[in-house]
């Protein structure tokens, strides 16, 4: 709740058990979800939605936020951490310049213009396609293998 929900908006990837509870009870207290939850919640729900739970204050059940694509995995009571760690060994499993090369440039999209987005873009990927790990990614694809990431 409050500042804990906001500091989950502001997370890349959310795990949580399907009995957790997520909400923004300020407005009940007379104050405002003013770390985050009133910039970033209208961001990734639906607006209506969003506006409900920071006009009302009530509360949002994690399977409701699932629903909604808001957390990426729901866990049994108690599970969350180990869902959490297959969901990272997941992405460990990339080649690393990728991902964060990925990350970056949806951080920075976001506010590029849709005439001027593959031109600002272009340079940010760049050094991917010419990187050891594209060769290295490629190459175990042919011969229908794991690749063996060397991050450069």
């Amino acid at each position: 709740m409050a500042g804990g929900f906001e500091m989950v908006l502001a997370c890349d990837l959310v795990v949580a058990a399907n009995n957790a509870m997520f909400g923004l009870p300020e407005v009940k207290r007379g104050l405002v979800a003013g770390s985050g939850g009133l910039l970033r919640l209208p961001r990734q729900l639906p607006y209506h939605i969003a506006m409900e739970i920071i006009l009302t204050g009530d509360m949002l059940p994690a399977p409701r936020a699932h629903q909604y694509g808001l957390i990426n995995v729901l866990a049994d009571p108690g599970q969350a951490l180990a869902e959490a760690i297959k969901l990272a060994q997941r992405i460990c499993e990339n080649g690393p310049l990728a991902v964060q090369t990925s990350k970056s440039v949806v951080n920075q999209g976001g506010d590029f213009a849709a005439d001027e987005m593959f031109d600002l873009q272009r340079p940010l990927i760049h050094h991917i396609f010419m990187s050891d790990d594209a060769k290295e990614g490629a190459t175990a694809f042919a011969q229908k293998r794991k690749p063996v990431w060397q991050g450069k």
